[in-house]
């Protein structure tokens, strides 16, 4: 072999061999698992908004946003959740369920409070994974 042929044979590159098939098939999934994140994103957002729409809650006027308006969203939710709160304190004289006696009256008021909170913040969650799963499918 001379010096030309084994230059000649150095400057041949070949590809290394792929199976396209396969990354076909990947690609295809990421976009089909991308929109049925999108889809599902969207369905559980809307079933929240429809389940704290249906409850019929309206946001106190002493609020600190969105005075007067039906509880539907993350922020609405949030906003109900913190004026719930001022004003179980504000029965309570400040004090936590927690700190309460156990046969103080307003402790029973105090444990309703805290049980609607858990709910208002799960819903916000649940806003937030809905939020989440969308933005996943954005970028699969």
């Amino acid at each position: 072999m001379s010096a030309t042929d084994t230059a000649s044979a150095a400057d041949t590159v070949q590809a290394p061999a792929r199976n396209l098939g396969l990354v076909k098939v990947v690609g295809i999934l990421g976009i089909v698992g991308g929109a049925l994140l999108i889809i599902v994103g969207i369905v559980v957002w809307a079933t929240v908004s429809s389940q704290l729409r249906a409850e019929n809650i309206t946001i106190p006027e002493d609020a600190i946003a969105f005075q007067g308006q039906t509880v539907a969203g993350p922020f609405t939710a949030y906003v109900q959740a913190d004026i719930i709160q001022r004003h179980a304190l504000e029965a309570s004289g400040g004090a936590t369920y927690a700190e309460l006696d156990r046969e103080d009256p307003v402790r029973a008021t105090m444990m309703n409070a805290s049980f609607l909170r858990a709910s208002l913040f799960t819903s916000v969650v649940s806003f937030g994974v809905s939020a989440f799963a969308m933005g996943i499918g954005v970028l699969s």
